[in-house]
């Protein structure tokens, strides 16, 4: 795949296959990435470094600003009282606890609210009224006259004047909220100590007073609210009972009183009868049913063999006399004939006796059926009774639900009534005793010193603050500046490869290759030497070195390494490409001849013609003659492609430096021509747009950016600690 160049429309290679095995291989070869972590301790400590002036400025302003309001402003003297809070009180008397109506966990809570009433208006105005500030001149000051409205009248002026110094006794009191003890601390803040003492303990005791009479206003306030309630529900209780005895009577329920027992209640003259006759109806049943079972057994039996007939006595000696006559009978009938008068006389008191025996069982066997009957009519009336009893408990039991209701109303009434009259005799007798629940337990003296202002607090705030500004500040210089400084920056932001860093030197000769002055700055560019021999191929040996603006040391960069590809034993070519303002015979301190690149590449000379040699073995300059006029054609033309092409083969490695890219059109042109082009950029100085912009236009022309190189990098600015600023390239080193 090939695209064209979009200045010349020369065909370009796509050469981007050709590194993605090298790409890959790098990849997997690279370091693990480290964890993120919550703080990069590393970029706050070059954040702190970079903006170290604009922050001790800042915090130097700020100082400055706290000094001067400190010693301009006025002094303040703060007078402290101090009362005990007792939130419940000594119980004395019972019923004092009319007040302690908070659960011990709420103590703290209580005692906010006591903090609360001192810094209220209503305690503000009762201090007021008690020194008479209203009319005082060292709390309002002598001009306060001098406000006042026309045509306002003596009385609506002292109504002013007193709201006047209740603000400004709010303004000026102090309570915190305790929180290891019940001990308040009321202080006044006031320009004169003797003032501020005078109202603190004002405060005090106007405080203890109100605390005092609102405990006994509150026990009277109880004892009046209670016996309005207790003369409510009486009255309330008479209706209930009224009522309930009303409805009782209007329905006929009358209650039968109670047997005593736990737990039994008064039962109703209907249910009493309904239970009496629900057991004499099964009293009646069972006498009725063994009634039943006796006529049932006997009824088929002779009168003779019945066992009451058997068993009674008067009949039994009715049966023996007639047992004897029989005998006497049959006796005489062995001598004498029916006929015989004695005879005749036996057989008709048998017979008298036989119909007296059969009168007898008849009647006993009658008097059984008798009393079965009388059992089954008693059986049936008691169940017709019952029958009535039920109906009628029926409905009353739908009477005594409504009932229910007011019985139970009446006697919520009763309990509410007796609950109301407990507390109410409790109360009475707590009602003018005072607890003490609020006690001064050191007046305010007048203060010595100023409580305000307090020099070296101020000037700790002044110093919190300007910490706090100069970070602010910081952040946000650090937000709108978006240079790449660290190492970090290159890879992250960029998305390049890093092929090393040189450090930052002060003085610009030790820039020069070639001493051992420059050990830190020849061992950076060592690395970045390998780190570019390892990652190109030696099939692909035309580099190019460009970077996003001029002064980012990208022709020093060129010239170093070359030099070192050279003392490595490999021939090198170093290319001045930039033809708008060529260096590279300034850097090496060469004379710059009258015909170079230019003539080379368009062949009016030959490369031995117009090459440089003896700067360094293996290493040949060809630098920039006359400046030409048409910079881009040159190198977009087909005598610069076939130039490369032939360079290629007689070299090792050809370095060409060529113009920065941002705002010309030369490197990217050769940027398509060369196997990779390593971007040089300075650090704390190119924003991250203008690299990434030329990266990308390196990129869209075609070319293989290999990787970047960071010149001219001050640790300490980008994060790292002293020891790295001065010691990396030290190892091996005589201090």
């Amino acid at each position: 795949m090939t695209s064209e160049n979009p200045i010349t429309g020369a065909p370009i290679p796509d050469r981007r296959n050709d590194w993605l095995d090298a790409y890959t291989a790098e990849t997997q070869m690279g370091t693990v990435q480290p964890t993120p972590q919550l703080f990069d301790f590393d970029a706050i400590r070059g954040i702190i470094y970079r903006q170290r002036w604009l922050f001790v400025a800042a915090v130097g302003v700020s100082v400055l600003v706290g000094v001067v309001i400190t010693l301009l402003s006025t002094p303040i003297y703060q007078a402290d009282a101090k009362v005990s809070i007792k939130p419940y009180g000594q119980s004395v008397v019972e019923g004092q606890d009319v007040n302690q109506g908070f659960n011990p966990n709420q103590i703290f809570d209580y005692l906010a609210t006591q903090t609360e009433i001192i810094k209220s208006r209503k305690l503000a105005e009762a201090v007021v009224d008690e020194l008479n500030l209203d009319t005082r001149s060292d709390l309002l000051g002598k001009d306060i006259d001098e406000g006042r409205a026309p045509g306002m009248t003596d009385e609506k002026w002292r109504k002013a004047k007193r709201d006047i110094a209740a603000s400004m006794l709010l303004d000026g009191v102090v309570a915190e909220v305790p929180t290891e003890n019940w001990i308040i601390t009321i202080g006044y803040q006031s320009e004169s100590p003797m003032l501020a003492a005078e109202i603190a303990n004002a405060y005090a005791d106007v405080f203890v007073r109100t605390g005092s009479n609102k405990s006994i206003e509150s026990n009277n306030y109880a004892v009046e609210y209670l016996k309005t309630q207790i003369d409510e529900t009486r009255a309330r209780l008479s209706d209930a009972e009224q009522n309930a005895n009303v409805y009782a009577r209007n329905n006929g329920i009358i209650l039968q009183p109670s047997t005593g027992e736990p737990g039994s209640e008064p039962a109703t003259l209907t249910a009493s009868n309904l239970s009496s006759i629900n057991a004499r109806v099964a009293n009646a049943r069972a006498i009725r049913i063994e009634a039943e079972q006796r006529w049932r057994a006997l009824q088929a039996l002779p009168a003779s063999q019945l066992p009451e007939v058997q068993s009674n006595p008067a009949l039994q000696t009715t049966l023996a006399d007639r047992a004897a006559k029989q005998a006497q009978l049959v006796e005489l009938r062995q001598r004498y004939n029916d006929d015989f008068p004695q005879i005749q006389t036996l057989l008709s008191q048998i017979a008298l006796l036989d119909a007296q025996i059969g009168r007898s069982s008849s009647d006993i066997k009658a008097t059984v059926r008798n009393q079965f009957l009388v059992a089954q009519r008693q059986e049936q009336a008691l169940e017709a009774e019952l029958a009535g009893l039920t109906g009628d408990r029926l409905v009353e039991q739908d009477q005594q639900v409504e009932l229910g209701v007011l019985e139970r109303e009446a006697q919520a009434l009763r309990d509410q009534l007796k609950s109301l009259l407990d507390r109410y005799n409790q109360l009475n007798s707590a009602a003018s005793f005072d607890s003490g629940m609020i006690t001064k337990i050191d007046s305010a003296m007048v203060p010595g010193d100023p409580f305000s202002p307090n020099f070296l607090k101020n000037i700790g705030l002044a110093l919190v603050l300007g910490i706090a500004l100069g970070a602010v500040l910081a952040m946000l210089r650090e937000t709108l500046d978006d240079r790449i400084r660290s190492l970090d920056d290159v890879e992250e932001k960029l998305g390049l490869s890093l092929l090393g860093h040189t450090p930052y030197v002060e003085d610009r000769s030790m820039a020069l290759p070639g001493t051992d002055r420059f050990s830190a700055l020849m061992e950076a560019y060592s690395s970045i030497r390998a780190a570019i021999d390892f990652s190109l191929p030696r099939n692909r040996n035309v580099i190019q070195l460009t970077s996003s603006r001029a002064g980012e040391g990208k022709s020093t960069t060129s010239v170093i390494l070359a030099e070192l590809f050279a003392s490595l034993g490999r021939r090198t070519l170093l290319v001045d490409a930039d033809l708008r303002r060529p260096s590279v015979a300034m850097l090496l301190d060469i004379e710059r001849p009258k015909v170079g690149v230019v003539e080379v590449v368009l062949g009016h000379v030959s490369l031995d013609e117009a090459v440089v040699k003896g700067v360094h073995e293996n290493l040949d300059i060809l630098p920039v003659g006359e400046v030409p006029r048409n910079p881009t054609e040159i190198l977009a033309s087909r005598e610069m492609r076939e130039f490369i092409e032939r360079v290629r083969s007689e070299y090792s490695l050809v370095i060409f430096d060529s113009c920065p890219v941002m705002g010309l059109a030369d490197a990217p042109t050769l940027a398509h021509l060369v196997d990779g082009t390593v971007f040089v950029l300075e650090a704390n100085k190119l924003p991250f747009g203008q690299a990434r912009t030329a990266v990308r236009r390196l990129t869209v022309a075609g070319g293989q950016v290999i990787g970047a190189v960071l010149t001219k990098y001050r640790a300490l600015q980008a994060g790292q600690s002293y020891n790295y600023q001065y010691g990396y390239y030290e190892y091996g080193s005589d201090k």
